[in-house]
């Protein structure tokens, strides 16, 4: 390909990131925290409960392994975006008031001190305290006669067939790696005493590590150490002078013509491209051969990559699996949060249909059971009154009991209208996947929509009955995935509400037709009418607090980075606004800034559980209003994605939805504090009643559902004495 194509590609690509991710104007005038140096910070939290000592083990070594997936993900499209951006010499700012060039060195020296505590929380917390539980991992020349039998044969056995040794010469050129592949790279001499140069991927189809036998506790070898214990077996000819692990991540956003013919068929073209995407960090061990660094960055052209010299394995990912091995103590991991089935809502209820007709139902997982949901579709799919199932798909699992459902109802001739996002990020082929089967069991399916991705969870439920059509809903704050909703929090409700029905039905009239967006009765969706919403919700809670009304707000969110929001939260806080922010993530807002921001606080909770609902409540001058749904304060989720957010209307439901956010509030163990520094800190435990709200959670959803059962079994200790069952009654007493 000639330089100038290679060019135009280039400029095409950082075109269309351009688009996706808007630049937005600086406001100096408001303190407003870069979006990528607060994830890094959101990183930083969850690497400190790997360091935590109160956390069992395995949980720490789990922990490690999300700081190093989560960096991965933002290398490949984070840093990616802010590299391209920076190649092709944008001078515009972003909210922070810092250009690409500006934000770049700061990025990556954030980077390498985040990584240097990764690899100190390794060897200094994680690794010895693995060794106290009489959990080794050892290296090759550690190994016993016995051990190192072991791994002999199973080098031999599963090893050997799959490496493949690569030359690198004038021949042979440097091979295309793929994205996040361990490699090691080796220098060797040849006969002339010249060096050359070789590479081995370390094979992703083998486990990374083997255990081996041990007399004291268990132990275990990497797989990348018994492949270089046995190295000059694949290099017989010439002598190994060094070698070195090393693994590049590639910039993995997916560059999609959405003006294609046929988007299904544009992603999978642009799928194959991720793997071959350009590299925008080389990771390499400490102390590595200086010829071989110069050889590697030479062969992928890193001078203006991101490199991390790491003093320990690459790739920490695989202690989420090491996490999970076998025959390990209850102790050395947290005490699993079990679901209540069935929740304390369909308590009592065969159909599903009669208990949302009594009243509208909410379900908190992972507390109360995902199994709610998937027993409303598959009750939907093999009831003959039901008519048709509408329902959005982001991500879903590899094995879905949802899908499955809705091919039974097609199967069983419903009318099914399916929203698959071929857009969610990373979850791509698995969506291309279950679109294609729902379409060949005669569902009618849809790829999303030209320039948004359909973030919203909402599933429509048309049935008739004998006083006519009635439609039941279920909304929430999470995706329809069985695996998810295990550790994920996340809250549904169901509803047959006739004004959500008719909400529900002209929504998907528009993700599915030509229909011109309606104004909606309850709903608040995007991008047409959430972000107006969100606005003039804060706005009253400004004039309420200036006309010496009850103000107030509290929002539950992942992610905190609109800048208009922001402003707006700013000046209600000036206006004597108080306001509580729980976000999970990013958070470009600056709290207890002195006449900004004194009135708001920001609260992060990081547990065993992944925070994940939406829940919004503003005081409206004491009769306050609750909200729920599928959007962050975002620009993505306001103007780029179809959104829903919903009210709580229900007495009960309501009533619950604020002892769901007191009990966060009250939150001390998982929760901390962001000071006006961005820094943040853990609340001080000392004088307090030690709260942790995903336990605290776990045990309402215990109570609710005991009391229930508890109601039902005194209710049947006393049954009236009729006519019909006097006879029976009597006969038995004789």
């Amino acid at each position: 390909m000639s330089e100038k194509k290679k060019d135009d590609q280039k400029t095409k690509k950082t075109s269309k990131r351009s688009k996706s991710v808007p630049v937005l104007a600086s406001q100096p005038d408001l303190p407003y925290l870069n979006r990528e140096l607060s994830w890094l910070d959101f990183n930083s939290r969850v690497l400190e409960e790997a360091f935590e000592k109160e956390n069992p083990i395995m949980e720490r070594a789990k922990f490690l392994s999300i700081t190093e997936s989560n960096l991965d993900e933002f290398f490949m499209v984070r840093v990616a975006g802010v590299m391209d951006k920076m190649h092709s010499k944008a001078d515009d700012k972003d909210a922070s008031g810092m250009t690409c060039a500006q934000l770049f060195p700061e990025l990556t020296a954030k980077i390498q001190r985040f990584v240097k505590k990764q690899y100190s929380c390794l060897h200094r917390s994680v690794m010895p305290a693995l060794k106290k539980c009489k959990l080794r991992f050892l290296k090759t020349k550690e190994l016993n006669k016995t051990q190192k039998q072991k791994i002999d044969e199973y080098f031999h056995k599963c090893v050997f067939p799959v490496l493949t040794p690569l030359a690198v010469d004038t021949s042979r050129p440097f091979p295309l790696l793929a994205n996040r592949s361990l490699n090691i790279a080796i220098r060797l001499v040849n006969n002339d005493g010249e060096d050359i140069f070789a590479v081995v991927q370390v094979p992703s189809i083998l486990d990374r590590f083997i255990e081996v036998p041990s007399d004291n506790g268990r132990a275990f070898v990497m797989l990348e150490d018994i492949i270089i214990s046995h190295l000059s077996e694949l290099f017989e000819l010439y002598e190994i002078q060094a070698f070195c692990p090393f693994r590049i991540t590639r910039d993995s956003d997916l560059d999609i013509d959405e003006d294609a013919d046929d988007l299904l068929v544009e992603i999978e073209h642009s799928l194959k491209k991720r793997q071959r995407g350009d590299p925008v960090r080389l990771e390499i061990t400490s102390k590595c051969d200086e010829a071989l660094k110069k050889f590697l960055t030479d062969m992928l052209k890193v001078e203006d990559m991101v490199i991390n010299e790491v003093s320990g394995p690459l790739d920490l990912t695989f202690l989420n699996k090491f996490a999970g091995i076998a025959n390990i103590p209850d102790d050395f991991k947290f005490k699993p949060i079990t679901p209540v089935n069935p929740p304390a809502d369909f308590f009592g209820y065969d159909d599903i249909f009669e208990a949302i007709r009594e009243k509208d139902r909410m379900v908190h997982h992972p507390y109360e059971s995902f199994e709610s949901v998937i027993k409303f579709v598959n009750q939907a799919a093999n009831d003959k009154d039901v008519l048709a199932i509408k329902q959005t798909l982001y991500r879903v699992s590899g094995n879905s009991p949802i899908v499955a459902a809705l091919i039974k109802a097609a199967e069983n001739g419903k009318q099914v209208t399916v929203l698959v996002e071929l857009k969610a990020r990373f979850d791509e082929e698995n969506n291309i996947g279950w679109a294609k089967k729902l379409e060949k069991a005669g569902c009618h399916v849809i790829y999303g929509l030209a320039g948004l991705k359909t973030h919203c969870k909402i599933l429509l439920v048309v049935r008739r009955e004998q006083d006519g059509i009635r439609r039941y809903l279920h909304m929430g704050t999470g995706n329809y995935n069985d695996i998810t909703a295990r550790f994920y929090t996340d809250i549904g409700m169901f509803t047959c509400d006739e004004k959500f029905g008719e909400d529900a039905s002209s929504l998907f009239n528009v993700i599915t037709g030509y229909s011109t967006p309606p104004v909606y009765h309850k709903m608040k969706v995007a991008p047409t009418g959430l972000r107006t919403f969100f606005e003039e919700m804060i706005k009253r809670e400004t004039e309420n607090a200036q006309n010496g009304l009850p103000s107030g707000i509290t929002a539950k969110i992942n992610s905190l980075v609109d800048p208009a929001i922001i402003g707006l939260l700013y000046k209600a806080s000036q206006a004597g606004v108080k306001i509580t922010l729980i976000v999970r993530g990013i958070c470009c807002l600056v709290p207890n800034i002195k006449g900004i921001s004194d009135n708001i606080e920001v609260h992060s909770i990081v547990g065993q559980l992944l925070e994940h609902s939406r829940i919004f409540i503003f005081e409206n001058g004491g009769q306050p209003e609750i909200y729920m749904g599928s959007a962050d304060w975002m620009q993505r989720n306001l103007d780029k994605r179809v959104e829903l957010v919903f009210p709580i209307q229900d007495k009960d439901l309501i009533e619950r939805s604020f002892k769901i956010v007191e009990t966060l509030k009250k939150d001390v163990l998982n929760t901390r504090i962001q000071k006006s520094d961005t820094t943040y800190e853990l609340l001080d435990r000392r004088g307090k009643k030690v709260h942790n709200s995903q336990r605290e959670f776990s045990e309402m959803a215990k109570k609710a559902l005991s009391e229930k059962v508890s109601t039902v079994n005194e209710e049947q200790l006393f049954v009236p004495l009729t006519s019909e069952n006097f006879k029976e009654n009597y006969d038995e007493n004789l």
